[in-house]
């Protein structure tokens, strides 16, 4: 069939961008080298937030104490939770392929290598195809940091740590971003002695110090040693696994190395110089506030494109560019909030400034600030560890970002996020009702720390 689009890549821009092309007329032709589902589906959202479910439960069996329930001997049977994150990450992509295999007959799904070419073409084995649009879902993977004798070494990224079905002795992981964080608790809780090394003084570094240093007490109170302002400075084999020198002179030793530095784009094969994509420093695709790149009719969306590498935000990627696409385009990428969350335990999640940035950019703004351990909630369910933080413009009342370390923090920053879609005040939080006993009730709480909100 004479196509009208060409997407590369099944993840979450690339499969609703297609179906929903497909099911707007245009014929479509998605190619995809590896797994249906992308990052989210097959090493991201789904098996790590899979296992961190199981590293709960035992953390709660464990200390059930403090609320008067008594547990024997807790014990992970990590081969029973990595089947079942397994299985989870199979139904996903059987999903994918149903919703690609429903599409109808204006979607063709090929496997194999995509290779771009000059003109919109894209070679992918042996076939030629040819379309007016071509879209960019090609997504990212692991970073492998310069660090010597790493590559000597049989390091673990992400999806290998997860494959393992026994406990770690002691799992050294350089790195305290969001997937450092949450796979150093979990497998903390899954039994595993924990060192956790970072150059910056904080873990998860772009949050205010307060937001991390709140996490970095329930790190420390769960007995995961944290070397931060430290980095890596070599790495080599050890009788027992691994030793990581680091810059203090101190050498770590550990059974198991997980390195989470970041990631890198997969544009290295994608053969963007021969259709005149231009790509930045790092191996992003360079576009515009439309997903526009250098080469006419070529688009790109998701990891690939740079900005926040969130699942939700590539799924919004799809939404823009769909609009884009059927000549009803409204906000670009730039125009929009997106909020984060670092699933730990409590979640850390934030929207919009931090306080930091508001005092770089010299934006005037009050910060209402509670501790967690001050909602009727938490202290009901021991709950207690973390803080919410909302930042307002004292002038138009207006949300200007929000940072919660807490219990559903996750959940309750959508409250926030909302509010501030919207433009509405801050007052409204003050003047809802907020069922009580709910972690909600510290949103309101906060806003009320503010003098000029208080209740006299």
């Amino acid at each position: 069939m004479d196509l009208d689009v060409i997407v590369i890549g099944s993840g979450q821009a690339g499969v609703p961008l297609a179906t929903r092309l497909a099911a707007h007329g245009r014929n479509v032709l998605l190619v995809e080298r590896g797994e249906l589902g992308g990052t989210c589906v097959n090493t991201g959202c789904t098996p790590t937030k899979t296992l961190i479910a199981t590293a709960r439960a035992a953390h709660v069996a464990r200390t059930a104490g403090r609320l008067g329930v008594r547990v024997g001997s807790v014990e992970v049977d990590l081969p029973a939770a990595v089947a079942r994150k397994d299985a989870l990450v199979k139904q996903w992509r059987d999903t994918v392929a149903a919703r690609l295999a429903g599409a109808g007959e204006r979607l063709r799904v090929v496997r194999g290598q995509a290779r771009l070419l000059p003109d919109r073409n894209v070679q992918v084995g042996e076939e030629r195809h040819h379309a007016e649009v071509v879209i960019l879902d090609v997504g990212g993977r692991p970073a492998s940091p310069p660090i010597p004798g790493l590559e000597a070494v049989p390091w673990l990224d992400n999806r290998r740590l997860m494959e393992l079905v026994a406990v770690p002795d002691h799992l050294v992981v350089i790195g305290g971003g969001y997937v450092g964080c949450e796979l150093a608790q979990a497998y903390r809780r899954f039994g595993a002695g924990v060192t956790v090394v970072d150059p910056a003084t904080h873990l998860l570094s772009h949050e205010d110090e307060d937001v991390s240093a709140a996490i970095e007490e329930v790190f420390r109170g769960e007995g995961i040693r944290l070397l931060l302002g430290t980095s890596a400075e070599e790495v080599s084999a050890a009788p027992g696994g691994v030793a990581v020198r680091v810059s203090s002179g101190e050498t770590v030793e550990g059974s198991h190395l997980l390195v989470a530095t970041g990631r890198r784009p997969n544009t290295d094969d994608l053969g963007a110089d021969v259709a005149g994509v231009k790509l930045d420093a790092h191996g992003y695709v360079v576009v515009d506030d439309h997903y526009r790149t250098s080469a006419r009719g070529v688009y790109a969306v998701g990891d690939c494109a740079g900005g926040p590498q969130f699942t939700h935000t590539a799924w919004d990627d799809h939404r823009l560019l769909f609009d884009v696409l059927i000549g009803r385009p409204g906000r670009g990428r730039k125009d929009r909030l997106v909020p984060h969350v670092a699933f730990t335990d409590p979640q850390v999640a934030g929207v919009g400034l931090t306080e930091r940035a508001a005092r770089e950019r010299g934006v005037h703004h009050e910060v209402a600030s509670v501790p967690f351990s001050t909602i009727a909630r938490a202290l009901e369910t021991d709950e207690r560890a973390g803080l919410l933080k909302i930042l307002v413009d004292p002038v138009t009342d207006r949300i200007l970002g929000a940072a919660i370390v807490g219990a559903e923090g996750g959940e309750l920053l959508h409250v926030l996020a909302a509010l501030m879609e919207a433009g509405a005040s801050a007052r409204a939080l003050v003047d809802m009702e907020a069922v009580h006993p709910s972690y909600a009730e510290g949103l309101q709480a906060a806003m009320m720390a503010l003098p000029r909100y208080a209740l006299g």
